[in-house]
């Protein structure tokens, strides 16, 4: 590959640009719920997805849970309890490793942490493209887990509805105890979760992953002290040598690659077989695909991504580990051992036998993951985003001691002669 192919496929192809017209769109928007509150949140709900409600009618209703359970397949709300019974027992083994702890370093010289929940955080479902219980499934059920006192869900109405929010995603809710839902705009909805209006509470935090427009709402937020966490379009990986099955592989190279036009989708092989294997499969996997679909897998896989031919898997790791994918699937004749080589992706699939889907909705790990290259400084959404520590110390007479000396040097060197006193006056 030459320079520019490598940027290109790093830079995940053609997916979505901002523009600073869009840019300085969200920011007034924002600016107009941050002063005019509900009001500004009414006319962005009828302006951008053509619903008037009443300021009473931004949040969910008792009716409208009743509704959704009551209407819910039998079969959906079976798969959404087992999706949440799984991510909610991987972040409980997670809460269990990262609670409070203390270590005393010295004789009388005590330290540690107190861990605890946030104080508030708004979870945003989008809503734009499909229908998406599994987004709040993977964001709010690790912050159940933590404990939050105050959890918000803001979900845009289905598209050409009246209005009405999924029923999915009111049942997920319902599940998880979380009765404050409201029915906004998504970028109104994030600038309304973050400073608060006459009907909205304000949070400390807010998560979600969304579209472009989205994403700037949160980074306009983040900007007034707001603690966002802004997730870009999916995108997914397969490493996978000989051993493939090449139908299997295609069934996930389209998994993700179906999300829309802004997803990235590569394929880094060892083998040309197993690159023209798999273009047969998609071409047959695709074919019956709905149009919208089949047209977001066409440039997923073939403007944004494609497949990548190495010579061997340490080369394959190596572009793995570059590219830092938000899913990677191992797909070799060993990938415990394989996997060791891989340290950059949000997830790790191991085998075949974890497809992606199964990542994405009852597997149990984290599926809101970063994006972009992100990989490779964060993880994914998990219980630890909902917690914060503060640091604990104590020192007896002993232990002062020890460390007085330290202190009156490092605090004479800085020049604040107040925090040297604090130590001479215990000595006289």
């Amino acid at each position: 590959m030459t320079d520019a192919e490598r940027a290109w496929i790093h830079n995940r192809g053609t997916a979505y640009e901002t523009t600073e017209g869009l840019r300085e769109s969200i920011r007034g928007l924002v600016d107009d719920v941050r002063s005019r509150g509900d009001a500004a949140l009414i006319d962005a709900l009828e302006r951008f997805d053509g619903v008037r409600v009443d300021a009473a009618g931004l949040r969910v209703s008792d009716a409208e849970f009743q509704h959704a359970l009551d209407t819910i397949d039998p079969a959906v709300h079976a798969g959404i309890r087992q999706m949440i019974h799984n991510i909610r027992r991987f972040n409980e083994a997670l809460h269990r490793r990262r609670s409070s702890w203390t270590s005393e370093i010295a004789p009388g010289h005590v330290v540690g942490e107190r861990v605890g929940p946030v104080a508030s955080a708004a979870l945003f479902c989008p809503s734009g493209k499909a229908s998406y219980p599994s987004v709040l499934a993977q964001i709010a059920t690790p912050a159940v887990v933590a404990g939050v006192p105050q959890l918000t869900a803001i979900v845009p109405p289905v598209p050409g509805g009246a209005g009405e929010v999924d029923s999915a995603v009111l049942v997920v809710a319902n599940e998880l105890g979380i009765r404050n839902v409201f029915r906004v705009n998504g970028p109104a909805g994030v600038a309304a979760a973050a400073f608060g209006t006459e009907t909205i509470p304000a949070h400390g935090m807010v998560v979600g992953p969304g579209s472009p427009p989205v994403s700037l709402a949160q980074l306009e937020v983040r900007a007034h002290g707001v603690d966002s966490v802004v997730l870009g379009p999916t995108e997914s990986m397969v490493v996978a040598d000989g051993s493939v099955n090449p139908a299997w592989l295609a069934a996930d190279l389209l998994n993700e690659a179906e999300h829309g036009t802004d997803s990235t989708v590569v394929l880094v092989t060892t083998e040309q077989s197993v690159i023209d294997a798999a273009n047969h499969h998609l071409a047959e996997q695709a074919a019956p695909l709905p149009t919208e679909r089949r047209e977001a897998a066409t440039s997923a896989l073939g403007v944004n991504g494609g497949a990548i031919l190495v010579d061997d898997l340490d080369e394959a790791f190596h572009v793995a580990n570059w590219f830092a994918a938000e899913h990677c699937q191992i797909a070799t004749s060993d990938p415990w051992a394989h996997s060791q080589k891989l340290e950059h992706a949000g997830e790790i699939l191991l085998g075949q036998h974890t497809p992606f889907a199964a990542g994405n909705f009852t597997l149990g790990g984290p599926a809101a993951l970063p994006t972009g290259g992100f990989a490779n400084r964060a993880g994914g959404i998990t219980v630890e985003q909902f917690l914060k520590a503060a640091a604990i110390g104590h020192l007896d007479q002993r232990a002062l001691a020890a460390v007085a000396d330290s202190t009156i040097a490092l605090a004479d060197h800085e020049g604040f002669p107040a925090h040297a006193n604090s130590i001479h006056i215990r000595r006289r």
